[in-house]
């Protein structure tokens, strides 16, 4: 049976991390174009539209496990739990395979603005046959030769892969296990809602004092020359491959998440 509400939080979903994944491109258009202010922007826009865009999800969620209660069908809404998760996986993916095109993009949209200075008529100019021409002419499938040597950029750790892992994996898994608690302690399910905000505030903190400061410097770096563009390009795909494990692992993190999150909402 065609299932339309369950159809549209997944494309919502999908969008959201799409999105997200493609913002990095950004980062490498600053690199090719010298425009660092204006990538930065750029990247900041896409990156706040993605992170703050899970917000949007909860009510769709909520009314998707409100009705399941209802009709006494809850047993399959873990099952739509997870199918929210892979969406975001193979959304992330997509985005990541579509970072050679959307640098090249935002390449020429930085160009266009610097010399229009017109967000309206950029939007207008993206949408135009120019614009859709611009986007044929950008198409281009990443290339593996840049992670062909395995040792890590300047500038570049485990650490930070592991915890901008563990950040998206917070920020996948967010509201999805907190509205799934309200599932698994129905008394208490508004309670358990509003503890989502403390699993993606916590996340937000980690990529926003951690992780994003040292994306900025090694975006300097390549800039002035201290680090060449091919370890730039390296280290962003390394940090987007990261954001693809951590949605992966909020699939395995989804029910833990959710009964701690019911067990907290029951004695807070």
């Amino acid at each position: 049976m065609f299932d339309l509400p369950l159809l549209t939080i997944l494309l919502l979903t999908g969008f959201i991390n799409l999105i997200g994944a493609l913002a990095y491109a950004a980062r490498i258009a600053g690199v090719r174009t010298g425009r660092i202010a204006m990538s930065f922007a750029l990247f900041n826009i896409l990156l706040l539209f993605s992170r703050t865009s899970n917000s949007f999800l909860g009510p769709f969620l909520a009314k998707r496990i409100e009705t399941r209660i209802h009709d006494g069908t809850g047993a399959t809404l873990f099952l739509d739990m997870q199918m929210v998760l892979a969406a975001a996986s193979v959304a992330t993916l997509i985005g990541i395979l579509l970072v050679p095109t959307g640098q090249r993009l935002f390449a020429a949209a930085i160009d266009w603005y610097q010399d229009h200075r017109s967000t309206t008529r950029l939007a207008v100019k993206a949408v135009s046959p120019g614009g859709l021409a611009t986007v044929r002419r950008s198409l281009r499938w990443p290339r593996l030769s840049h992670l062909r040597r395995w040792t890590m950029p300047p500038g570049m750790g485990w650490g930070i892969l592991v915890a901008n892992c563990l950040a998206q994996s917070l920020l996948a898994v967010g509201v999805v296990a907190s509205l799934y608690a309200g599932y698994l302690a129905p008394e208490f399910r508004v309670t358990a809602s509003q503890l989502s905000a403390l699993i993606n505030g916590f996340a937000t903190i980690l990529l926003f004092a951690f992780i994003d400061p040292q994306l900025s410097v090694m975006t300097d770096d390549a800039v002035h020359g201290s680090v060449g563009e091919g370890d730039f390009r390296r280290a962003i795909m390394l940090i987007s491959l990261s954001r693809l494990a951590g949605t992966i692992l909020a699939q395995l993190l989804l029910l833990p998440a959710a009964m701690l999150i019911a067990l907290v909402a029951v004695h807070v």
